[in-house]
């Protein structure tokens, strides 16, 4: 897979997680939680770094992008734990507001929000990281 088809997708990705949690929020009026907000902190920059990096080829999107990724990985992972009740919800910041385990959405009957978010993610780290490899080998 060519480099800018790898930023391509990641930006496509980012974008659909951008739009979607606007919609989530914006159209169907769910209130996002702390968590919720703090990925939408990490995802949305992410549109505007991988646009111009995806139009002329810039190498320095993965410094640019990775932390931002990363951090909303690990936090996507842990809103999923609060979520399914792994971890205690009074350990997250999750106490007041909206509850970070309010079930707003069940597509399919097990799709939820904080999936959603995990699996945007997900799939923009696996796609830095493929490219990481590519450009390592050139």
């Amino acid at each position: 897979m060519s480099n800018g088809l790898l930023i391509f997708l990641s930006w496509l990705f980012a974008c659909i997680a951008t739009v979607g949690s606007l919609f989530f929020s914006e159209v169907m009026a769910y209130p996002p939680c702390a968590l919720c907000w703090y990925q939408r902190i990490c995802m949305y920059p992410l549109v505007i770094i991988f646009l111009p990096a995806a139009i002329s080829f810039d190498r320095s999107v993965i410094k640019f992008s990775m932390p931002l990724v990363v951090t909303g990985l690990i936090i996507a992972i842990y809103h999923n734990f609060v979520y399914y009740g792994v971890i205690d919800e009074s350990l997250s910041p999750c106490t007041m507001g909206v509850s970070c385990k309010a079930k707003f959405i069940q597509w399919f009957g097990f799709v939820d929000i904080p999936q959603l978010s995990l699996l945007a993610f997900v799939l923009i780290f696996l796609l830095l990281l493929k490219l990481k490899g590519q450009l390592n080998e050139e």
